[in-house]
């Protein structure tokens, strides 16, 4: 059990008197857990943008297409690797999951760039997937226990930049290499090989979480907690609002540059992937300027932020339904979708999902949310390709319902968690 030094024991100290403040050490300690976003989605979108041409090239059914999205980093693969390494990081501590993880993602990532034949690729996106599932619970813990009372909003969103900013880097990679065809995935994927062995070294130097390192000294770890009082809710909360806000992100994050290409005539593999990357960027921007400077603020502001997002999104899908799917509707739906999911989205579920759980069943709990979220995602990626082969009505009016749950239940069931500490929130839900 890896042990915290005197200075992050001081710097835990410090988030008390000082609950605004953010060190550099807490900035890299930050940006070095967050690359688990930007490999996460990075490997999604590289998935996403290759799909059509892996395809094409190894002679792949539709269904096999959805087989193949289902199993890996979106979904399946990520969910059995999420409630494997949240767990495990619960009990044996963040940082020797670190150890391992990026190393199983890197030979992963491999098997794909190198892929020749169907095999391969599977077997290659499902490890993937297990990789960077486990990764990214324990990560987000991390961030969630280094992270200031408030600032832990800021310092989560800015997880969230670096999972956008990974697609940004893979989806325009893939624009440029467009015309090498299955050679310009396979060096995108190369690129996320060589980021992850690079963020793998630079993590050896990061020390465990402090937090971790004092409750795993008096608390143990009991499983059984999760299922009791406001566990119990916190997990159905964060369910909840994850699960059917990720059926639509998830689905845009795969399928999008598929979908396009497929159902619009006028499009080619780089209008496709450029159009993709737009929302991506779009979020960055929202999530820096709006999100990482208001989240913190105060519970009215949250519940704002939340309410205005989940709207936008709703209104996004909704889109589809009532117009033809043309190039000038496919932004509209982009450029709403995107802003408003970096408001109502990911970036306050891995919020809520530090608050409102102790210590010791922090990873646990996001693993399992996690997991039951990309298991759904799992099943349901393996239909899309189905549904959108008789138009984008269907996907759209499902998604509409699944956007409409997840901003209703996430508006009007928020906590009133902000600008408190992790062990105040603990003694307050006891």
């Amino acid at each position: 059990m890896s042990g915290a030094s005197n200075k992050d024991l001081v710097e835990l100290k410090e988030n008390h008197s000082h609950p605004e403040k953010i060190t550099k050490e807490q900035w890299k300690a930050s940006a070095l857990a967050g690359m688990a976003s930007y490999l996460d989605a990075g490997s999604i979108v590289a998935l996403g943008a290759g799909l059509a041409l892996f395809q094409e090239y190894l002679n792949l059914s539709n269904s096999a297409v959805g087989l193949l999205a289902a199993i890996g980093p979106n979904a399946i693969g990520c969910a059995i690797g999420s409630i494997i390494g949240g767990r495990l990081g619960d009990k044996w501590g963040r940082k020797r999951i670190y150890q391992i993880d990026l190393l199983v993602y890197a030979f992963g990532v491999l098997l794909i760039t190198f892929c020749f034949n169907a095999t391969m690729l599977f077997v290659g996106t499902f490890i993937v997937g297990v990789a960077v599932g486990a990764d990214v619970p324990t990560s987000l813990a991390f961030v969630g226990e280094v992270a200031p009372d408030k600032a832990r909003g800021k310092l989560l969103g800015f997880t969230q930049v670096a999972w956008s900013f990974g697609p940004v880097v893979v989806l325009w990679l893939a624009m440029f290499l467009a015309d090498l065809g299955v050679t310009g995935i396979r060096i995108v994927f190369l690129h996320l090989f060589v980021v992850a062995l690079v963020t793998w070294y630079l993590r050896r130097s990061l020390s465990e979480s402090a937090r971790w390192t004092k409750a795993a000294k008096t608390k143990g770890s009991q499983l059984r907690l999760l299922l009791k009082g406001s566990n119990l809710r916190g997990m159905a909360y964060t369910a909840t609002i994850y699960l059917f806000w990720n059926l639509a992100a998830g689905t845009a994050g795969i399928f999008n540059p598929y979908i396009i290409k497929t159902l619009n005539a006028g499009s080619s593999q780089a209008l496709s992937v450029g159009l993709s990357s737009a929302g991506f960027i779009i979020s960055i921007i929202v999530t820096s300027l709006v999100f990482m400077r208001y989240s913190d603020r105060n519970f009215k502001t949250r519940k704002l932020l939340w309410g205005i997002g989940a709207v936008m999104q709703v209104v996004a899908y909704s889109l589809f339904l009532f117009l033809p799917f043309t190039i000038p509707v496919i932004i509209a739906n982009i450029l709403m979708f995107s802003s408003g999911g970096a408001l109502a989205g990911e970036a306050f579920y891995k919020v809520f999902s530090q608050e409102l759980f102790p210590t010791m069943l922090r990873g646990t709990a996001q693993g399992i949310t996690f997991g039951i979220s990309r298991t759904i995602l799992g099943v349901w990626s393996f239909f899309v390709p189905i549904l959108a082969k008789t138009g984008i009505g269907p996907v759209a009016a499902l998604l509409s319902v699944f956007l409409l749950i997840s901003g209703s239940v996430g508006f009007f069931f928020m906590p009133d968690t902000s600008g408190k500490s992790l062990e105040q929130i603990a003694k307050e839900r006891a």
